[in-house]
């Protein structure tokens, strides 16, 4: 019996996986920490969820990046299972949840709001806290601001925080908002695995600190559609309108949001730096605790997760004791 078989990992996961031979232990251990694989409807649509942990413990709901799915935290939440009941989700359109028709940023906090409703965070002992990474930190922004009784806070990760002008000029160089994208253009059809493969990128571009995390969260981007290989995601999540101006006032937004807030950021990353953080203090935000991760880039959790981990969970116990 191989490593991977022995601790009990899902069918899917153990595909991927092989005998799990070229996997460190500490990440064949969390995937085989026990979880839900389920769906919870949410405006008549099917979302995607993966729960780990006590329902009876404090809630926290995590939000991936744009065109990722929940799976970028199957090997971080196992990590924050012990003391939480987490759940992960695939936004509308992403990963295996449902694509919604015409859903914008503020239909993407009402839907993150229902997931947790809908999976019983809002049934714990306290508050849940939202944890989003990148796209989906936005939208954890907009959540606290819909609903700000209804969250602790967020942990905000690495999420494009610039100056309007200095966001300006990054898109000038041919990098198109979080979002940006054609919904009428056909899914992309690739022959098979390893030619799909080869075209999952990261965006912004930059090389995984943890190639075969780059590969995990590949595998699971995609899926076989008849005798093709096509991605999970729909193209109907770029039918979204003009959404620069959420982008050029996410730092305002940020500033002005309520709750608690913490910020977790690669500190080689191209999205959040050193003047992201003054920014964020000459609007008044000051008091949020800003933490980098060294060594890592946007993608924290494939650059260092376990010093990602250490950054979350020294977080959320900091405020579960002031609580």
């Amino acid at each position: 019996m191989s490593a991977v078989e022995a601790t009990g990992l899902s069918d899917i996961d153990r595909i991927w996986a092989g005998d799990g031979s070229h996997l460190p232990g500490w990440f064949v251990d969390a995937l085989a920490v026990p979880r839900e694989d389920a769906f919870v409807t949410v405006g008549g649509a099917q979302v995607h969820y993966l729960r780990w942990g006590d329902r009876a413990k404090p809630g926290v709901l995590m939000a991936h990046g744009f065109l990722a799915h929940a799976r970028c935290w199957a090997f971080i939440a196992p990590f924050l299972a012990a003391d939480y009941h987490v759940v992960a989700y695939d936004l509308a359109g992403m990963g295996d949840s449902d694509a919604r028709a015409g859903i914008d940023g503020d239909g993407r906090g009402c839907e993150m709001i229902a997931v947790a409703e809908a999976s019983g965070l809002f049934d714990g002992p306290t508050r849940p806290v939202i944890i989003g990474h990148s796209f989906g930190a936005g939208v954890a922004v907009t959540a606290l601001t819909t609903a700000p009784e209804r969250f602790v806070g967020a942990i905000i990760c690495d999420l494009m925080i610039m100056r309007p002008e200095a966001l300006a000029v990054y898109w000038r160089g041919g990098r198109g908002s979080p979002g940006s994208g054609d919904p009428n253009k056909p899914a992309s059809r690739y022959p098979d695995y390893p030619t799909a493969r080869g075209r999952y990128v990261l965006a912004p571009p930059q090389p995984a600190g943890q190639p075969f995390l780059m590969d995990y969260m590949a595998y699971h981007s995609l899926r076989r559609n008849g005798d093709a290989w096509t991605w999970k995601f729909s193209p109907a999540v770029f039918a979204r309108g003009n959404s620069s101006d959420e982008w050029m006032t996410m730092g305002r937004r940020v500033a002005a949001a309520p709750g608690r807030l913490a910020i977790v950021h690669g500190e080689q990353s191209a999205l959040f730096g050193t003047d992201s953080a003054a920014y964020l203090r000459e609007l008044g935000a000051g008091t949020i605790p800003i933490v980098a991760v060294p060594h890592a880039r946007h993608h924290l959790m494939l650059d260092e997760p376990l010093a990602f981990v250490t950054a979350l969970r020294s977080i959320l116990a900091l405020w579960r004791s002031a609580r």
